[in-house]
């Protein structure tokens, strides 16, 4: 049984950390977040420390790690915010802990050299949750990918909108300084997903950056992609398609819906499974979508009309009706 320590538990993501911790058989020892909306622990681990602020965190960590060695942290979850995930993972590091980090393990591309620098250093492992490759769907079509003859390009269209209120401008979120923008808090996982199945990325553009609402084109080794992610209600299409929910995901690659809806219950806890086997997705894994969320969020709009997502009108860079697409 390891030790756990996790930050950002009060967080929307953290549940799912907490249920792979204790379904994998250990233990949460120690949790913090500045917020104390943190009843999920009585869930799972009810006798876990916690912690509102980060120094007497710290201090009980540093307590744990000069203690026995059955009470010391082996592993630290990051759920934080994304601009806090590189000072969590150094602390993780710098405390005898490996570091187990949602995405983006940071908004910077470089900063993840000093991180291998540091894992050389300390002999901890950064270790990141990019649970969509192991998704059965997807890890079939990646098969099939890397089957087809050399040479075949796909054309592949990603449409992601996950609708937000208004709080979601004035949150963290919200704040391309802390999130890295859209392409970096809600696309990085498609991202990801994409370069992991078409291989890297050449050219790139950017079509339309709005409030709530980006899209480009990419090109990458096996696939022209075009792009769209939004969190406004209002490029939701017509309920009979989502079911009334508040997020619609699309990817069709030549014309072909890509399937995944169901399969995600326990996508957490196989990655943690592989983490704690001693394989899972490290740093240079994650790299080539940090690199590629950077470059898009840096890029000028471009006007080339070339390659544009159909719900981005050619001149006006607004959202077409749905219903007129489909007709």
């Amino acid at each position: 049984m390891k030790n756990f320590a996790l930050s950002g538990v009060a967080g929307y993501i953290a549940p799912r950390h907490l249920q792979a911790i204790r379904d994998t058989g250990n233990r949460l020892e120690a949790a913090v977040d500045p917020h104390d909306s943190v009843g999920i622990l009585d869930r799972f681990f009810p006798d876990a420390s916690f912690f509102t602020e980060f120094e007497r965190f710290d201090r009980h960590v540093e307590k744990l790690r000069r203690g026995p060695e059955e009470r010391r942290i082996h592993y630290m979850s990051i759920c934080t915010p994304n601009h806090l995930h590189d000072a969590h993972i150094r602390f993780a590091l710098r405390t005898g802990a490996h570091a187990i980090c949602e995405k983006p393990l940071v908004l910077k591309p470089w900063n993840l050299d000093a991180l291998q620098e540091m894992e050389s250093e300390t002999g901890g492992k950064v270790s990141t949750v990019l649970q969509l490759r192991i998704h059965p769907a997807i890890q079939e079509l990646k098969r099939s990918i890397d089957a087809a003859p050399r040479g075949r390009r796909r054309e592949v269209c990603l449409t992601y909108v996950t609708g937000r209120g208004p709080w979601y401008h004035y949150s963290w979120k919200g704040d391309a300084e802390r999130s890295g923008g859209l392409a970096t808090n809600i696309g990085i996982h498609l991202f990801d997903l994409l370069l992991w199945l078409f291989g890297g990325a050449g050219y790139s553009i950017v079509h339309s950056v709005e409030p709530g609402r980006m899209s480009g084109f990419l090109e990458l080794q096996k696939a022209n992609v075009r792009w769209f992610l939004s969190t406004d209600m209002n490029d939701l299409p017509p309920a009979d398609l989502t079911g009334g929910k508040t997020t619609y995901r699309s990817i069709t690659i030549d014309g072909e819906d890509l399937e995944f809806t169901d399969g995600f219950a326990d996508l957490h806890t196989k990655v943690y499974a592989e983490i704690l086997a001693g394989r899972g997705f490290g740093i240079d894994d994650a790299r080539p979508s940090i690199q590629l969320v950077y470059d898009i969020r840096n890029a000028r709009v471009s006007g080339e009309t070339d390659h544009v997502h159909p719900l981005i009108g050619r001149t006006c860079g607004r959202l077409r009706r749905y219903e007129l697409l489909q007709a």
